[in-house]
């Protein structure tokens, strides 16, 4: 029994083919695509792979992109099955006034983030910070109930942002400094820590919250860029999207064959 994993972000998919639909097992194959090139998965990195026995994902970039995924895994006798935030899965309750608004890839994380969370010792109020195109910061309470979350601009928005909206202001690559003294520079360090100072506010709310010092993890594209400035230790985590969507589907699986 194979399963495959997809995670369809705002700018690429990324997938892995693990050998079972369950936490913890072997990831057979993996790989990226950005969205513009999606048409290449079938003849290209697919092509090769056993058919998996199950497929589960998640997808933030709209339908017109899931269809075209889903045109690319017909190469294989797999259905498409997409998750869909509810009020409760897989032991992590939804505080979101409107749960299916929530977006996939932020639900989908911070289950994968609970569950590793509960694997390391004792349940404990849990930061989730996604640094991506956009950066999200959750919070979930010991019993595993999602409280809220920010969003913030990621990087790259914040600087197109500025360069778009300032006259004369071009953007080079710049170092992240305590103490800027050059235009480069001041535009980097001031969107890192525009988000270190929002995932500190969330953790100072939390902490308020719980009466518990808080567990923080990190993932996404661009979390190694972050985690050196943060205030407090961070665990970065490579693929809590994926870790979520196996004990998802490894749930449902069990659920289904009862």
């Amino acid at each position: 029994m194979t399963f495959l994993a997809i995670d369809v972000g705002n700018s690429r998919l990324k997938w892995a083919l693990y050998d079972a639909a369950r936490p913890g097992t072997a990831m057979l194959a993996h790989g990226v695509e950005f969205l513009d090139h999606i048409e290449r998965l079938s003849e290209g990195p697919w092509a090769g792979l056993p058919a998996p026995t199950h497929m589960l994902g998640c997808v933030v970039a709209g339908d017109a992109i899931k269809r075209r995924v889903v045109e690319q895994m017909e190469l294989w006798d797999v259905p498409a099955h997409w998750v869909v935030p509810s009020q409760e899965e897989a032991g992590v309750v939804n505080g979101y006034d409107y749960p299916t608004r929530l977006g996939a890839d932020r639900w989908v994380a911070m289950i994968g983030a609970r569950h590793r969370l509960l694997a390391q010792g004792p349940a404990r109020p849990l930061i989730l910070a996604m640094v991506g195109t956009a950066v999200t910061v959750e919070a979930l309470d010991t019993s595993g109930r999602f409280l809220g979350g920010l969003i913030v601009p990621g990087h790259g928005i914040m600087l197109r942002a500025l360069e778009s909206g300032t006259a004369g202001l071009h953007v080079p690559t710049g170092e992240v400094r305590l103490f800027p003294s050059n235009t480069s520079d001041a535009l980097t360090s001031g969107g890192t820590y525009a988000i270190a100072g929002a995932v500190e506010r969330m953790y100072q709310h939390l902490l308020q919250h719980c009466g518990q010092e808080p567990v923080c993890m990190m993932t996404g594209g661009a979390g190694w860029k972050m985690a050196p400035s943060m205030t407090r230790p961070f665990e970065l985590v490579e693929n809590l999207i994926f870790d979520g969507l196996l004990e998802i589907a490894s749930r449902r699986l069990a659920a289904a064959a009862a």
